[in-house]
């Protein structure tokens, strides 16, 4: 009995540590397109659920330019 409970509250430790990863990967995976071409700014921030201030035609680029840097290891990478 002890050894179900047991597993029951490990399954609700588990599941929350997969939600952070998936999200995480969605970010990384969305910046990555980005980088590549893919994606344009618009469909971007639309992805990261960004939200504009001013509607200036080189902020989309620069948010999702600094949003992205935060997600990178290597600091030397440009978006």
């Amino acid at each position: 009995m002890k050894y179900l409970f047991f597993v029951f509250y490990l399954s609700f430790l588990i599941y929350p540590s997969q939600a952070v990863t998936t999200k995480m990967f969605k970010v990384l995976d969305t910046c990555a397109r980005y980088r590549l071409g893919e994606t344009d700014a618009n469909e971007a921030l639309e992805k990261l659920k960004l939200k504009l201030t001013n509607s200036s035609a080189n902020e989309p680029k620069d948010l999702v330019r600094k949003y992205c840097s935060v997600f990178t290891p290597n600091e030397k990478i440009e978006f």
